[in-house]
């Protein structure tokens, strides 16, 4: 049962991206049959979830009008994301984050910017969602650019704990050596990127982590907010050569 935030978001997706298509769509022909990339020149017809997932993640150097393509797909490619059903999620380049959908039309950035956000909440909201938590994480973050309107949910959506306990759990032995846990993003600076997530796990993770009973985990997060050689030189760090 998704949360109402995300049905509302689906719904907006699916009436503003409705009858999209690339029309001159020829594809790779080395990867995809005629009847393939067919589907993508023509409006109403659901393409078979299978292809939706290879398209979804194949380069934009595989279509003649890669953001013509991610439009024809988003009303399909939302729901499956948001049901669990997308193949890819967490081990592939998602095709959004390879547009520039901000651009698009105000309505249809808007439309994929709640999608977003509304996907995320659901996710945090729900016990067990169908993705590991981190891998949506950095799926939503890869195609926002921007890392801390989600890491703020953490602070304002009550019952996120464990989440956040998990979240750090697949962070923290690259995060720790100042090193990117992220495998798909390609948004500009990596230093930058560690160095935000870094900041604000120290600040604001240690709370939700001593809530989510690990109060060790806590104090890595807030190692995080050191430099780098007093971070292995701290007192409550008790294992560095073990992870280093």
């Amino acid at each position: 049962m998704h949360t109402t935030a995300l049905e509302a978001a689906l719904a907006d997706i699916d009436t503003v991206f409705n009858g999209f298509a690339s029309p001159t769509e020829t594809g790779c022909e080395r990867c995809y049959l005629p009847e393939e990339t067919a589907y993508l020149r023509r409006p109403y017809t659901r393409v078979p979830a299978e292809l939706v997932g290879r398209f979804v993640f194949e380069g934009p150097d595989h279509f003649d009008d890669h953001p013509a393509v991610m439009r024809r797909l988003l009303p399909q490619t939302a729901h499956a994301m948001a049901d669990g059903s997308l193949d890819g999620i967490g081990w592939g380049e998602h095709g959004l984050s390879r547009v520039d959908w901000r651009a698009w039309p105000s309505g249809q950035a808007a439309a994929v910017q709640a999608f977003l956000h509304a996907w995320w909440g659901d996710t945090l909201a729900t016990p067990e969602p169908p993705y590991p938590v981190h891998e949506v994480f950095e799926t939503c973050a890869s195609i926002l650019g921007d890392l801390v309107p989600l890491l703020d949910r953490f602070r304002t959506l009550p019952g996120t704990e464990a989440h956040l306990v998990s979240c750090v759990r697949a962070w923290m032995y690259d995060l720790i050596t100042d090193d990117s846990p992220f495998r798909w993003w390609f948004g500009g600076d990596e230093d930058s990127l560690v160095a935000v997530l870094q900041s604000w796990l120290a600040v604001h993770a240690p709370a939700g982590l001593r809530a989510g009973n690990e109060p060790g985990l806590a104090q890595q997060a807030e190692l995080l907010g050191l430099p780098y050689d007093e971070r292995w030189d701290h007192p409550d760090w008790t294992s560095a050569s073990a992870t280093n």
